[in-house]
């Protein structure tokens, strides 16, 4: 199925990294759930298109993004009285679906990596939709923030998950208990990101690490260690990872890919791995039971 036009994004493939761009500038990308659900297509795109080998997700202007849209004012994350259609359709009994939560859960899903290029102001959902990416790159002007408590909300997209296991509970808790803005260089120091970069630089590197990716691996290896390493974050016994692994070692060492990949290395050329994520991930993927909704 196409892709339908889009008017919160921007997204381009070329030589095998997509680039997703939030572009509400003139909102410093603030979250809406057209955007939502835009990002929430995208991902279905990269992940079916086999000519993507990695993605790169950075915003338009001087954000990344500054947060939810609250042009609703106070009623913003009422979502019972708003009357909201797009609202209405994540209602799940008496219980409304968080809009943040189910895009990072889409990113938690994707085959394909995922680096943060994050280029300017990053608060609210503009940092928690950050968390499911793999690796965040930021520019020395970035700026980040869990604002929830000082807005009367609390964490969402799924945060109370992934913020401790990226960064700690210590420094999860801090971020959220005082709703700070804070600058990239704690970013860094903390580990939300892997690097500072200046802002002239920022995307350059993060397409050299998504190009050093697609140039080198095998693109069904990739999406299997991705969704084994996440899924595993949250095991409670290493014995579950054993179980993994042995599938899957042993589904990629019958594979065309593993003799491309040994016959390459011993014949000192790059590999030309035969195998395509639409079409050749082993009989055991999906192996996890996701939760409903309740």
């Amino acid at each position: 199925m196409a892709l339908k036009p889009l008017e919160t994004l921007l997204y381009s493939v070329e030589d095998g990294v997509a680039t997703i761009t939030l572009n509400r500038p003139e909102k410093m990308n603030a979250f809406t759930t057209q955007m939502r659900d835009e990002l929430v297509a995208v991902f279905d795109e990269t992940d079916a298109d086999d000519a993507v080998r990695a993605v790169i997700i950075t915003g338009a202007g001087r954000a990344f993004c500054a947060g939810a849209d609250l042009s609703s004012g106070g009623k913003t994350f009422d979502y019972a009285s708003r009357g909201d259609a797009a609202r209405e359709s994540l209602r799940v009994g008496d219980v409304y679906r968080d809009g943040g939560g189910i895009t990072t859960l889409r990113i938690f899903k994707s085959l394909k990596p995922v680096i943060g290029a994050i280029n300017g102001a990053a608060v609210g959902v503009g940092v928690t939709m950050q968390l499911p990416m793999d690796i965040r790159m930021a520019s020395t002007e970035a700026r980040f923030g869990f604002v929830f408590a000082r807005r009367g909300i609390v964490p969402e997209a799924a945060s109370s998950w992934f913020l401790s296991r990226v960064v700690g509970m210590q420094t999860a808790l801090e971020w959220c208990y005082t709703g700070r803005v804070f600058n990239a260089q704690e970013a860094f120091d903390r580990g939300l990101v892997r690097s500072l970069h200046a802002p002239e630089d920022l995307l350059p590197a993060a397409r050299a690490l998504a190009r050093e990716i697609a140039d080198n691996t095998a693109p069904v290896s990739i999406a299997l260690t991705r969704q084994m390493l996440w899924r595993m974050a949250g095991a409670d016994h290493p014995m579950q990872a054993h179980r993994v692994d042995s599938r899957a070692i042993q589904a990629r060492g019958q594979s065309a890919d593993a003799r491309e990949g040994v016959s390459s290395f011993l014949e000192k050329r790059q590999p030309v791995y035969p195998d395509k994520v639409s079409t050749d991930m082993p009989a055991f993927f999906p192996w996890w039971d996701e939760p409903p909704f309740e």
